[in-house]
């Protein structure tokens, strides 16, 4: 699917402020959109993504040892766990943090990268942290896969042990980045997604006090496992294009939902409590934000995996009666992708303040982008 193609398809459908209904996926006209400019949502808000890891081109000492923000030190960075059937945690994080990137931008915000590649170095925790403080960001997303007993299953959100000895960190981590990590922990929860049941977690949540970026991070941080990598359930979610879009699709709603439901922050030396004032990112948007309809992001496809309507993952089948927004020349099979995904939105419009039955045209624009990710141009 060509890019002009999606993007035909986006002209099409916004143009005519295309209205797809939840309950039968058919296009109708409309006399408006039924929501504000999603496209526009989150301008002048920075969300800082980490894929967590790095790929394997390059000569860095992982072992060296750097702050872990507790008074010690860790290793600088791991090479992450290797999933079930054999794809690098770094490639499923990549992947799905360029599905939230994609997403993310599609309504208005600025997204800025811990590493701008799957195939080299990353930087150690620290220097992603410090990226992340220094990113001016509303929140930060690390996303993560683990690896545990194979017949341990869920994801989770890793909070930090509090108190954490940098002042600033521990009243950010305890309050905006906590309310942070509930609300994709929700997210996640409403996608359909099995909370962890291994290694003490409750509810979604985990706290620990061996890892380094919560501890370093001064921005709200949100830290997540999206899933065991050695269970058979959960690594066909995380290696599959159309579970890394159901993963990326839930973090991008439990981020909206913090974001439009967080308080402005408060000026320096302002009153209220730490609670009342959720980071957020400048009130300007920032130069050098891509926008809506940019290019598709690199995106790594599995040997033997498929894209979302060929195959679905458990839970996300494609609505019969699909189709594609006319005009598009889509590849055979778009139909169902595109009825696929745009019904994996519906609790992004939801966070978005959209009526329940209807996706406006933004974010069929969204739908199309998506797409084109998955499958990648093509000739």
């Amino acid at each position: 699917m060509k890019p002009s193609i999606i993007k035909t398809g986006i002209c099409t459908a916004v143009t005519a402020a295309v209205v797809v209904t939840v309950s039968g996926m058919v296009p109708t006209a409309a006399a408006a959109p039924v929501s504000p400019d999603a496209a526009t949502v989150l301008v002048g808000r920075t969300i800082f993504l980490d894929p967590g890891h790095a790929g394997s081109d390059h000569n860095e000492n992982l072992a060296r040892q750097v702050d872990n923000g507790r008074g010690g030190t860790k290793d600088c960075q791991t090479t992450g766990m290797t999933s079930l059937n054999g794809i690098p945690e770094h490639t499923i994080n990549w992947n799905v943090a360029q599905l939230v990137k994609t997403s993310l931008e599609s309504i208005g915000a600025r997204v800025v990268l811990s590493r701008q590649d799957d195939a080299g170095w990353g930087g150690c925790v620290d220097d992603r942290a410090r990226a992340a403080n220094e990113s001016g960001a509303a929140v930060a997303v690390s996303i993560h896969a683990d690896s545990a007993p194979a017949q341990s299953k869920g994801f989770h959100l890793i909070v930090p042990q509090l108190p954490i000895p940098n002042a600033k960190a521990d009243q950010v981590q305890s309050t905006q980045g906590l309310a942070a990590s509930k609300a994709v922990r929700d997210a996640y929860v409403q996608a359909g997604f099995q909370p962890a049941d291994y290694a003490g977690v409750r509810e979604g949540l985990q706290t620990r006090g061996d890892i380094a970026g919560p501890a370093l991070t001064t921005v709200p941080n949100v830290f997540l496992e999206m899933g065991n990598g050695a269970n058979a359930e959960d690594a066909a979610a995380l290696e599959s294009p159309d579970g890394q879009l159901r993963h990326a699709l839930a973090i991008t709603t439990g981020v909206v939902s913090y974001l439009l439901s967080a308080t402005p922050a408060a000026a320096p030396g302002a009153s209220g409590s730490a609670g009342d004032r959720p980071a957020t990112a400048p009130a300007n948007p920032v130069p050098g934000q891509v926008a809506p309809g940019a290019a598709a992001p690199q995106y790594k496809t599995a040997p033997g995996t498929t894209v979302p309507g060929a195959q679905s993952t458990p839970g996300t089948g494609t609505t019969p009666g699909t189709g594609a927004t006319p005009g598009t020349g889509a590849t055979p099979g778009s139909d169902d992708i595109i009825g696929t995904i745009t019904k994996l939105l519906q609790p992004l419009a939801k966070a978005l303040g959209m009526d329940e039955s209807a996706i406006s045209g933004e974010l069929i624009n969204l739908a199309y982008t998506l797409a084109a990710t998955l499958f990648g141009p093509t000739d």
